[in-house]
């Protein structure tokens, strides 16, 4: 079986000391790892989702709490562009980033298929 995965996504950051401490102390992301490269002379920054190196569902219930994490992030400053909806495949709310990237707070309902498959 030939499957693919993404591994990294890039983005483009006018600063990283800016950019580090927006993704890991607002949006609580880890950062796994921040190496200078002297050739090239930038860093080479990697961080990911909280508890995961790789992109999840839930194990535990409290790891899933929109309404936890999206209070949360308000009171962290973060600006929401579409406040949350209840939809037919969970809730939802868009936020943006530093840079004007838009990004999904997402909840999946427990029968929508992404919510019960294993990765």
């Amino acid at each position: 079986m030939n499957e693919k995965s993404i591994i990294h996504v890039a983005l483009v950051v006018k600063d990283y000391d800016e950019a580090i401490d927006f993704y890991v102390n607002k949006l609580k992301f880890e950062l796994v790892e921040d190496t200078y490269q002297a050739e090239q002379d930038k860093r080479w920054v990697v961080i990911s989702p909280p508890g995961s190196r790789e992109l999840a569902r839930a194990s535990k219930p409290e790891q899933d709490d929109f309404w936890r994490d999206y209070n949360r992030m308000v009171s962290d400053g973060i600006k929401f562009v579409r406040e949350p909806q209840v939809q037919d495949y969970g809730t939802v709310a868009v936020f943006e980033d530093l840079y004007g990237n838009l990004w999904n707070l997402l909840e999946l309902s427990a029968v929508h298929p992404m919510a019960i498959r294993t990765l």
